[in-house]
């Protein structure tokens, strides 16, 4: 048996190819299934099978691409009560693929449905050899139980029984293959190791050195971060089965007078996915920053509203179709258009245009020391802010800036500040739709303002997967 993992930054999402000679199976795929084909044709397999562990809340799945595409069976929990055909499967179900046999372990607690692959290669031995547990166990920690309202404790008393009596009954040799690492909110505190042995999670994972169930349960109900909107959304569309991406429309270059007339229209919003110092310099009213370089999925999935129209404002058409792609993994498929020409071409047409003044470390620094008056916002997560911030400031998560910003005085100087200037500068650009008359963007954020000396340093900007690369809250 050969194993490939695909692992999609942004989403910190892993998925796997798992085969013998000829033929072999996918597990939790994404949307985009072209990985997935070009892996297969590499290696000289035929996909037979698609594997869900779960209806999964942060991404669309691939199941119904992959079907179409190859003719594989989907797999998937019978209590899923999927609208799609499926092989619907319940704990002790098994089937093979040449020499694999794969065993189900019902393992909910993440999810109500959630089950678990245990694959034994006999063509070795008798023994398992892997689990692909999903959402069940990760490297490092376990999957959250909260995404159900009013059904947290319910779910973290299930996945107790799925971690202590069922994943812990593997032998320790056995590899395990989560759904996701570092960077992912479907857990609180992931490693960015991406797979992990029974043996070693025994040993070093916090939640299975947690024996009392009533401590465990205590343990994952409390303090755990926000989940993003679009959690609530993906699994329903994952279980009736998402639209194939060769239905959705084509995304189209649009003129700026076209755009123009576009944009008057209520059932449409504007993304700009330029970088934050370019938003700052010029943008359209009213639209949103979420700059494609940030954690810009999972931002844009928590932070945009499903029901409306999407128009992109980009560098490039091509960074306007690597939009388009992360907008179809997190269920935002009304993407119509971009920009032509970008602002350079909006600017030469006479439109009108907004911008946000940048304000650096230094200024910020001299701000606070003359006892300027104004109102400074840090949009990080409370554990962010928690861990050191500006003595004057109030936080407000930016997913919350939504709804609390009718608590601040849109005729105020507004300061908003992150760990870089990427979460900032969204929040901005919502106070300024919400008719704020005087917003800055922190430049740098926390991360620059401490780099500067002029605070402490910020623990969890110094982890390696926020401090860089993609997969992490801020940048």
């Amino acid at each position: 048996m050969i194993i490939r993992q695909i692992f999609t930054d942004g989403i910190a999402h892993s998925s796997y190819l798992f085969g013998g000679n000829t033929t072999c199976a996918v597990v939790d795929p994404d949307r985009d299934i072209d990985v997935y084909m070009d892996v297969a044709s590499e290696m000289g397999w035929e996909i037979t099978h698609v594997l869900e562990t779960h209806l999964h809340a942060d991404f669309i799945s691939g199941h119904i691409e992959l079907r179409e595409r190859t003719g594989a069976t989907i797999v998937a929990p019978a209590s899923a009560n999927c609208s799609f055909d499926s092989m619907e499967v319940s704990e002790g179900d098994s089937f093979e693929i040449e020499d694999m046999v794969i065993e189900v372990l019902e393992t909910p607690g993440h999810t109500p449905e959630h089950v678990s692959y245990v694959v034994t290669d006999r063509s070795r031995g008798e023994v398992p050899v892997c689990v692909f547990c999903g959402d069940t166990l990760f490297v490092g920690d376990v999957g959250r139980p909260d995404l159900f309202p009013g059904r947290a404790e319910e779910l973290a008393s299930k996945l107790y029984e799925s971690l202590h009596e069922k994943l812990l009954k593997l032998p320790d040799h056995c590899e395990v293959y989560p759904a996701h690492g570092a960077g992912s909110l479907c857990g609180r505190s992931m490693a960015a190791k991406r797979s992990t042995t029974i043996g070693y999670e025994r040993l070093y994972n916090y939640a299975l050195n947690i024996s009392d169930r009533e401590d465990l349960i205590h343990s994952l109900t409390e303090n755990m971060p926000n989940a993003p909107d679009h959690f609530s959304r993906c699994s329903e569309v994952n279980g009736r089965g998402p639209e194939l991406l060769v239905v959705l429309p084509p995304l189209k270059a649009i003129p700026p007078a076209d755009f123009s007339k576009l944009v008057e229209d209520p059932g449409t919003i504007v993304l700009d996915i330029r970088c934050y110092e370019a938003f700052g310099g010029r943008h359209i009213p009213g639209a949103y920053s979420i700059d494609l370089k940030s954690n810009f999925a999972t931002f844009s999935g928590w932070l945009l509203p499903p029901d409306k129209n999407i128009l992109l404002v980009s560098d490039s058409p091509d960074h306007a179709s690597e939009a388009a792609v992360w907008l179809h993994r997190v269920d935002l498929d009304r993407v119509i258009g971009f920009l032509e020409g970008g602002m350079h071409a909006w600017a030469m047409a006479g439109l009108p245009t907004e911008h946000l003044c940048q304000v650096s470390s230094p200024e910020l620094d001299n701000m606070v020391r003359d006892d300027e008056e104004f109102i400074l916002v840090d949009v990080r997560a409370p554990s962010e802010f928690d861990s050191g911030h500006i003595d004057k400031a109030i936080n407000i998560p930016v997913e919350e800036v939504r709804y609390s910003y009718k608590g601040l005085d849109p005729e105020a100087k507004t300061l908003v500040i992150c760990g870089s200037g990427h979460r900032s500068s969204m929040a901005a650009s919502i106070l300024q739709q919400n008719n704020f008359s005087d917003v800055h963007n922190v430049s740098g954020g926390m991360t620059g303002y401490n780099a500067a000396g002029f605070g402490p340093d910020c623990p969890l900007c110094a982890l390696p997967w926020i401090s860089s690369g993609k997969g992490k809250m801020d940048e």
